[in-house]
């Protein structure tokens, strides 16, 4: 397998993105190729402090970044030579099968639609984050890529998320939910009460709505929402982790018999970092376009870049946009006469 890694998109240089691509190389020998796609002198430069010496890679020279606050539609278009618009090129060409960037999410959104384009029958791709909890995790889409969608939209990324669930998070039957203000299937607005309607007719272990409480219960794995709430939800649950584990070590550190509490529960701190730790997850998988493409946090370091390699050749491997395909056009068969309309 070969992957296209855009190194420009990072907060913190290409040196900690080369270093994690480094990382991945060592512990996965079934990566047959890694295309470095960026600015070749900043590349050259970040190479040798970290010796990486690996015949597998390839420098592929960019004069060009689709920063931050570009517009993404607009920044593709007119920067053809950025690192996002030529590692997706690499992968339309056929020489490399999937793409993973640290940059602009709706410039990579922007790639995936317009030059690496949509799976056959899928009407929009979406962000799917994993989201861990106490024993397990759940998979949340879209997450950001789509603010407005229709109930055929909900549907198509219901069915996208389960294939994820099942294939690489390896729930057998994955609960798929829907997530609205309450699990009545009445309540809900225009948008999730039809999406409800829609998901009853597929082959899915659909559960029906679901609410924010639902989701660190273990009571369903795959959760369906159009991305103005999912991105809320998940940047929401990003900042609360934080907020916890700030509030928790400011009051441990009161005084010396907290502090020697604090001791004593060392392990058991430093295990619930470990299972809420997004470095394990590496990034977001973009589902329901011909290749995989993955956006990897913008702040990520060594770790966060190799687990994103990880996750995406593990993702290759189980041939989900093969599966998506099937699953996919099974679903629209199901769903005849239904647009994206509706």
């Amino acid at each position: 397998m070969r992957i296209a890694v855009d190194v420009m998109g990072g907060d913190h240089g290409c040196g900690v993105v080369i270093a994690g691509v480094k990382r991945a190389l060592e512990e996965n020998k079934n990566i047959s190729g890694i295309y470095l796609v960026g600015n070749q002198a900043a590349i050259h430069a970040a190479l040798p402090p970290r010796g990486f010496r690996d015949h597998r890679v390839r420098i592929i020279h960019t004069s060009e970044v689709v920063e931050m606050d570009d517009k993404p539609a607009i920044a593709l278009r007119k920067k053809k030579d950025s690192s996002i618009a030529r590692a997706a090129d690499l992968v339309c060409e056929g020489k490399a099968d999937a793409l993973v960037s640290l940059g602009n999410t709706g410039g990579i959104f922007a790639a995936g639609t317009f030059k690496i384009g949509r799976i056959a029958g899928v009407e929009r791709g979406c962000i799917a984050t994993v989201i861990p909890r106490h024993e397990s995790e759940f998979v949340l889409l879209d997450a950001g890529a789509n603010i407005e969608c229709k109930p055929f939209h909900l549907a198509q990324f219901a069915v996208m998320g389960n294939v994820y669930s099942r294939e690489i998070l390896k729930h057998k039957n994955p609960r798929v939910g829907i997530l609205s203000i309450g699990t009545e299937d009445t309540k809900g607005n225009e948008l999730t009460l039809q999406a409800f309607q829609l998901c009853k007719k597929l082959d899915l272990n659909f559960i029906g709505n679901v609410e924010g409480h639902d989701l660190f219960k273990d009571h369903v794995d795959v959760v369906v929402c159009d991305g103005f709430v999912g991105n809320i939800v998940l940047k929401s649950v990003e900042s609360l982790a934080v907020a916890m584990f700030s509030m928790l070590k400011r009051e441990l550190m009161h005084s010396p018999q907290r502090k020697l509490g604090a001791y004593l529960a060392k392990g058991a701190f430093q295990a619930i970092r470990r299972r809420m730790d997004p470095e394990v997850y590496g990034g977001a998988p973009m589902l329901g376009f011909n290749s995989v493409v993955l956006k990897a946090h913008g702040s990520a370091r060594e770790r966060a870049v190799a687990s994103a390699i990880r996750v995406t050749a593990e993702t290759i491997q189980n041939q989900i946009n093969q599966v998506i395909a099937r699953d996919i056009a099974a679903a629209n068969q199901k769903l005849a006469g239904v647009s994206a309309a509706s």
